[in-house]
């Protein structure tokens, strides 16, 4: 996850720290606009720059190419809150090896405003991942719909569950209860 403030804006440390992300490595995922002139045209300029995504092959890539443009050139300040922030924690934190994050969490140590599920192969992964945690409260009539396509007279009644919707997907990935009989993800001659 990523919390970036372009103050004009705050971004988080994504914890790639490779060039291709220097020199911010801010996720694109999720971050923090305050409304400005220079603001409004950094994100004008993403807009316009879908060829920059398509050569990199990343928006992230991209987004921190434009950051370091529009730094340099028009003053735009950037914040990028630290990756170990744990009010904001991401993929780096659920998919670190050593698991202590995600125990601290499970313990119920830690209380994040807002978990970027970063690092994450896709959509469907993201979903299972925050299953598993614990984490998620949208209700499978209501995943991928539109307001317009969820019939009901109290949306928030029908989609949004008081407790989490827990299931097991993977005996390899954190998760709030043991998933024993479940497939592993990431290391498939696991027993």
């Amino acid at each position: 996850m990523c919390m970036l403030k372009i103050l004009s804006k705050p971004y988080k440390d994504d914890g790639a720290h490779s060039t291709r992300y220097a020199p911010y490595s801010a996720n694109s995922g999720f971050y923090y606009v305050v409304h400005n002139d220079r603001t409004r045209h950094f994100l004008t300029s993403i807009l316009h720059s879908g060829d920059l995504v398509i050569s990199t092959d990343s928006h992230q890539q991209a987004l921190i190419a434009l950051l370091a443009e529009h730094s340099s050139l028009y003053g735009l300040r950037v914040k990028v809150l630290s990756r170990d922030l744990e009010e904001f924690p991401g993929g780096f934190q659920f998919h670190q090896k050593s698991g202590k994050f995600m125990r601290s969490f499970f313990n119920g140590e830690l209380h994040p405003i807002i978990f970027h599920m970063s690092w994450t192969l896709n959509k469907d992964n993201k979903l299972l991942y925050f299953r598993q945690m614990g984490e998620w409260y949208l209700q499978d009539q209501c995943i991928q719909k539109t307001a317009q396509e969820i019939s009901t007279n109290d949306m928030v009644a029908d989609c949004c569950s008081a407790q989490p919707l827990f299931s097991c997907h993977y005996r390899d990935k954190p998760s709030m209860k043991p998933c024993y009989d479940s497939p592993p993800i990431d290391k498939p001659s696991m027993k």
